[in-house]
């Protein structure tokens, strides 16, 4: 599957400095099957000083999904849930009909200097699922299969892969990978999904025979017609280990709408739902006195 188009992405500041790389949604492309959020943060280091907490906030109409590959953070939510993120552990937070949820950093690293990276996406449910109950499934990092395909290592996120599926349940067809390549080495995958992308965490990355810079995401073509072939080559032509992150799936039942945490296939349910959080009819996160404002338009 040969790339379309690269995307770059782009610096954004969640507050207190903390800045992540955000590829999706962008002018150029919405979303990649069902993911309409991409977000990559750090490697950074966390020092006792430092407050990247995100207090509590809303969505709804989405699944927030976190993965880590360094460090730690405390999820908390509006239905009681208090779950300790950890690297290779994917957290799945349903948000539906509507969610609140902060995330911090855990007590006992408080006083700890270490390293935080990882990835926050978002996938936006199906339309008939947009109100559905919210919830939390937490999958720790030994119950995600890992494979080992030609010079790569596979941790299988969400989807099928080769005959492997993951434990993870997803609300519509959904590909996540994570790959990771030894210097000099490459691997073949099939990737059978109406819409991929490869998102290179560091540099060396080739994808079927082009390079791929840091921190850039290439969207692999989906006009394959009976000759074609949907296998793709990821090459790492670097002298250190190599990440790629594959993210794909069904394309998205309609448009979204989009504004700050909301999504929605109705531009006024977004409306609603930002007059709710403004008026306190969210069920707030236990425990916590905090929350984020509402943003001017």
């Amino acid at each position: 599957m040969p790339i379309e188009s690269t995307l770059a992405g782009r610096s954004a500041d969640l507050g207190g400095g903390f800045v992540v790389r955000r590829l999706l949604p962008s002018a150029r492309l919405r979303s990649v099957g069902p993911f309409i959020f991409f977000d990559h943060f750090g490697p950074v280091t966390e020092h006792p000083c430092d407050n990247h907490d995100v207090r509590p906030h809303p969505h709804i109409g989405l699944a927030t999904v976190t993965y880590l590959f360094e460090g730690a953070m405390m999820h908390r939510d509006s239905l009681g849930t208090a779950q300790l993120i950890e690297p290779g552990a994917i957290n799945w937070m349903t948000a539906g009909r509507g969610i609140t949820h902060s995330e911090r950093k855990p007590e006992t690293l408080k006083d700890a200097t270490f390293v935080n990276h990882g990835l926050q996406l978002w996938v936006a449910l199906p339309r008939d699922l947009e109100e559905s109950e919210p919830s939390f499934t937490h999958t720790p990092a030994a119950a995600i299969p890992e494979l080992t395909v030609g010079g790569a290592r596979i941790r299988l996120l969400a989807g099928e892969l080769l005959g492997t599926r993951s434990p993870v349940k997803t609300p519509s067809p959904t590909l996540y990978l994570d790959v990771q390549l030894a210097p000099g080495g490459a691997c073949t995958l099939p990737i059978d999904a109406q819409e991929a992308a490869v998102y290179a965490i560091g540099p060396g990355a080739w994808v079927d025979g082009a390079e791929l810079a840091a921190q850039s995401m290439a969207l692999l073509t989906t006009a394959i017609d009976a000759d074609s072939s949907r296998q793709t080559v990821l090459a790492n032509s670097g002298d250190k280990p190599l990440r790629l992150v594959v993210v794909g799936g069904d394309a998205l039942d309609a448009p979204r709408h989009m504004w700050w945490n909301f999504a929605s296939s109705r531009k006024e349910r977004i409306d609603q739902a930002a007059e709710d959080w403004r008026a306190g009819r969210f069920t707030p996160v236990p425990g916590e006195s905090e929350f984020i404002p509402l943003p001017e338009r």
